[in-house]
């Protein structure tokens, strides 16, 4: 015998609560609580015997190897390759190119595999997906297209077909009939995520969710599928420029923070192998106010121009403008320059950018902001040959950042001859490329002073 229990759920973030309330608890949004039925079984359910425990060292692992995509950035991101049976999560803001990327990737799994690929879209047509695939000179003889939204019909025709990657496009679209809630609430998601994990685990075939995004940036329902999911992959990028970055913010079968950057053409998402290069490529050189950074994405290090601004103010208060960087990272190293360094700030708009829309969250440009704001108030160049690594301190010191090796060996590939870093990187035992000489240096103050052309 079945028993009901009814209990509202947020559509924002998956609270739970007994009655109704105007404003969720945990998140704070208003008119976000709706009503779930819930069918509870009072009967005890029967024991499974096929769950037995096993010694882990009689588990078999063969035919459980990652599987290699000719799409290099694609299959980095992954953590080396598409493991079987793994559920993966792709979000990203509307527009971006989520289903593009996701239509080649499914093209080039279907040729390499030689087995079925099953795409299947809750937003478009057949034919829609057709005239993309076209326009991009994909190979489609192996890819399956499926408009259908019902959960249960996507699953029977999956084990009818058997493919190697189902791609569910998107996961707010999928309904099940078990539930009579409507399309895109919290209950749906988290049921058809469910569903699509235990049949990718039973089965060894990969799944492919893609996920909306909501106003804040995050995925609609964000614990309610990051928890379900293997992996978390966004596909980030600013709608004005060219450039897309595929970033893993969650992979239990690799490393995270993982990078892979495209570029967005007629032919669709096209691999950038050299990342550095494509961002500095644009570069002005003896331009006041620019300065190269080595950042970590991941286990990749990139070399990204950032460029700053400082101009009189005409109101009372000076703006502080970031776009690239944390704000109340740039805050920080503005104190810093005005307060240890003695720049004159209190009456400069300072403006901040990383050039080619890349979002940097590691402290180790910080040296980078501040040598490009002491540049740009001094009207004096950053040496074209230097680059610049290093985190501040609110005393001016200059702190050691890690993976200094991978840095340096980027900075000498790309012709870098100088590179200022922390002088307790001294204490370590660095691999320094040939060619690529080291300054060590103690406070902002200094680091400035030698990085700047002398005059």
């Amino acid at each position: 015998m079945a028993k009901s229990h009814t209990k509202w759920v947020c559509q924002s973030c998956g609270r739970e609560t007994l009655r109704q309330m105007g404003r969720c608890p945990a998140c704070g949004e208003w008119n976000t609580m709706v009503e779930v039925v819930q069918v509870r079984e009072t009967a005890s359910p029967a024991l499974d015997a096929r769950s037995e425990p096993q010694a882990l060292s009689e588990v078999e692992t063969q035919g459980l190897e990652r599987i290699a995509l000719p799409m290099q950035e694609f299959s980095r991101v992954l953590g080396g390759g598409m493991v079987p049976g793994s559920l993966i999560l792709v979000g990203g803001e509307p527009g971006i190119g989520k289903s593009t990327l996701l239509l080649q990737v499914a093209s080039v799994i279907a040729e390499a595999a030689q087995r079925p690929v099953l795409y299947v879209s809750g937003e478009e047509s057949a034919r829609q997906i057709k005239i993309r695939a076209d326009r991009l000179h994909l190979n489609t003889a192996g890819v399956f297209v499926l408009a259908e939204t019902h959960l249960e019909a996507i699953l029977h025709h999956a084990d009818q077909m058997d493919p190697v990657v189902v791609v569910a496009d998107s996961v707010q679209t999928i309904t099940s009939g078990e539930l009579s809630s409507a399309a895109g609430s919290i209950s749906q998601v988290r049921e058809a995520a469910a569903r699509f994990q235990w049949w990718a685990k039973s089965g060894g075939a990969s799944v492919f969710l893609v996920g909306h995004v909501t106003k804040e940036g995050s995925i609609a329902g964000p614990k309610v599928l990051e928890h379900i999911v293997d992996t978390v992959l966004y596909l980030e990028g600013d709608p004005f420029h060219t450039y897309r970055l595929l970033r893993s913010t969650k992979n239990r079968f690799g490393a995270t923070s993982e990078v892979g950057v495209f570029e967005m053409r007629e032919a669709g998402m096209v691999e950038v192998a050299n990342p550095s290069e494509a961002f500095l490529a644009e570069r002005m050189v003896n331009a006041p106010g620019s300065a190269i950074a080595i950042t970590m994405e991941g286990t990749r290090p990139l070399l990204v121009e950032i460029q700053a601004l400082a101009s009189s103010t005409s109101f009372g208060h000076p703006r502080r403008t970031a776009n690239g960087v944390d704000f109340n990272r740039l805050l920080l190293i503005t104190a810093v320059l005005s307060r240890r360094v003695g720049l004159r700030l209190f009456d400069q708009d300072v403006f901040a950018n990383v050039v080619g829309g890349l979002q940097i969250g590691e402290p180790a440009a910080d040296l980078a902001i501040a040598a490009a704001i002491g540049s740009s108030v001094r009207e004096k160049p950053v040496a074209a040959d230097v680059v610049l690594v290093g985190e501040v301190g609110l005393s001016g010191e200059v702190r050691a950042v890690g993976q200094l090796t991978a840095r340096l060996k980027e900075a000498a590939k790309l012709g870098f001859r100088r590179c200022i870093l922390p002088q307790t990187a001294r204490r370590t035992n660095l691999s320094v490329p040939d060619g690529l000489d080291l300054i060590p240096v103690r406070s902002v103050a200094e680091a400035i002073e030698k990085a700047l052309v002398a005059t």
